[in-house]
């Protein structure tokens, strides 16, 4: 034993280069590098111009060297050790970075440019390591501040993180054969699907026959007057598509709370009047009915949010969570007007609605998801007269400018039975009728589709689907094959496996 004690009282530990201190990550040489090899080669710029920024370089004497070469190359000027020396005497800040011997100094640092970019690489691989260390340090000292909202904590930290990972995230430019390989491996995925859709379904077969299904990374604003059954809409596609589909769905609800909206779902599911959800007075049959319907809701993997206020911000946040976990399919929100830009200090709220707008669309190409969004409609419609006067257009979308922009696709609901416009001018009966109009379509057919609406459920449905005798020649006993079967006819199949609880069977009416 006295032994082991001598042989620990020689032993010495490896005491570490830098034991008083910890120096943040840098790498001075390689700036000082990068910095001459710029001056020295009028084509070194472009190399590195997507991957560094004047913060990237841990040398207050360098961010400025370097901000001046960007302003050179902005103007389209000479980059030299002449002309940054110039710059920066304009700007008054030669004698701060060391004077002209110290910008000379650079130039003999590197012999050539034919590194810059891997250089390059490594100051910004430093930076993130530094930025890393700043938000930590703030995410540790606001954890220790008793006064901070513990949610609000977790959703800043998440969002420093995340703003961290996307610097230097930046899409290459590729040749145009890789991007033809994947169009047409999509196009041979999209003909596999034994609904012909390339896109996540919305369950209204005339509909998806125009659109191919809500697609990845489009933003879709659905838009209409209130009352026109704007959140009936979404929530008719939410059954659907988690349903008939098995595809899970996020419902982000700003308006109504939680339990509202899943009433309204269960209303429809079960195909009982909403006041009786309501007030409770269920008959002995009608209970019987509910607790056998609603254990398709109950395994259906949608998912509701009803924050009110949502920030953008905070949606980002949760759907990332929700992507990650659950992989869903599309984000419904409800509705865009009443979400906020919060930290993002918009001038006046047309500019905070582009901001959102802009926001969704970026969040759908990152997520590679559909979001539809809906939005209301200005006054502009009340003061039309008429068939046509009364159907939404682009002009009167409220607010702002930018949701039309924004918008991959815009469709407006209008029911014309709610200005007491009963028949077209054809003569067609529209008691029941609301239109689905498609008024821009950026990858795709605008148009008109009709659905059926049974405003005693808010329940949308497909005309062929609607048996309640509420226009000519329904409510006649017949047999309907399943929902999935009425895809097949009208887009095609090339199984008649389909996947689905009950596909294929008829089911009686």
């Amino acid at each position: 034993m006295a032994q082991k004690n001598t042989r620990s009282a020689q032993y010495k530990p490896t005491v570490p280069a830098n034991e008083f201190g910890k120096l943040p990550p840098q790498a001075i040489e390689l700036e000082e590098a990068v910095l001459g090899a710029l001056m020295l080669e009028k084509s070194a710029y472009p190399a590195v111009g997507d991957i560094l920024k004047s913060d990237s370089f841990y040398k207050e004497s360098h961010q400025k060297i370097y901000s001046a070469v960007v302003d050179l190359f902005s103007k389209e000027e000479p980059i030299d050790l002449l002309t940054v020396t110039e710059q920066l005497k304009k700007k008054g800040l030669l004698e701060e970075i060391g004077g002209p011997v110290y910008i000379s100094q650079l130039t003999t640092k590197v012999a050539s440019a034919a590194h810059i970019e891997y250089h390059a690489r490594i100051i910004a691989q430093k930076y993130l390591q530094r930025e890393l260390i700043r938000v930590s340090t703030e995410i540790q000292n606001n954890a220790y501040d008793e006064s901070l909202d513990v949610d609000e904590l977790l959703e800043s930290a998440e969002n420093s993180i995340f703003e961290i990972s996307q610097v230097g995230v930046k899409n290459e430019t590729t040749q145009i054969n890789p991007v033809i390989e994947e169009a047409i491996h999509n196009i041979e995925e999209a003909s596999k699907q034994k609904e012909g859709l390339s896109g996540v379904p919305s369950g209204f077969r005339k509909l998806d026959k125009i659109t191919s299904g809500w697609q990845n990374s489009d933003l879709i604003i659905l838009a209409a007057r209130p009352a026109m059954g704007k959140t009936a809409f979404i929530l008719s596609m939410t059954r659907n598509i988690a349903l008939d589909f098995n595809r899970p769905i996020a419902i982000f609800s700003l308006e109504m709370s939680n339990v509202q909206l899943v009433n309204r779902l269960i209303s429809s599911e079960c195909e009982i009047e909403g006041e009786k959800i309501k007030n409770g007075r269920l008959s002995h049959e009608e209970w019987d009915h509910l607790n056998h319907k609603i254990k398709n809701l109950q395994d259906s993997p949608i998912f509701v949010d009803d924050t009110p206020g949502l920030s953008i911000f905070e949606l980002r946040a949760k759907c990332r969570r929700l992507k990650q976990k659950h992989n869903i399919s599309a984000i419904f929100i409800d509705y865009l007007q009443l979400m906020n830009a919060k930290d993002m200090k918009p001038g006046s709220r047309e500019q905070e609605v582009s901001l959102i707008s802009r926001s969704l669309k970026g969040l759908a190409k990152e997520l590679n998801v559909p979001i539809v969004a809906l939005s209301q409609l200005n006054r502009g419609v009340e003061g039309r007269t008429g068939y046509e006067g009364k159907r939404p257009q682009l002009s009167d979308l409220r607010e702002s400018g930018a949701i039309e922009q924004d918008a991959d696709m815009v469709l407006f609901i209008h029911r014309p039975e709610y200005y007491g416009i009963t028949e077209d001018p054809d003569g067609n009966d529209l008691i029941g009728v609301a239109e689905v109009i498609i008024a821009k379509h950026r990858n795709g057919a605008t148009g008109t589709v009709q659905i059926r609406f049974r405003k005693e459920l808010a329940k949308f449905i497909d005309p062929e689907d609607d048996f309640t005798g509420n226009y000519p020649g329904a409510g006649e006993p017949i047999t309907l094959s399943s929902k999935m079967n009425s895809y097949e006819e009208d887009f095609g199949s090339q199984s008649n496996d389909f996947n689905r609880p009950g596909g294929g069977e008829d089911r009686p009416f």
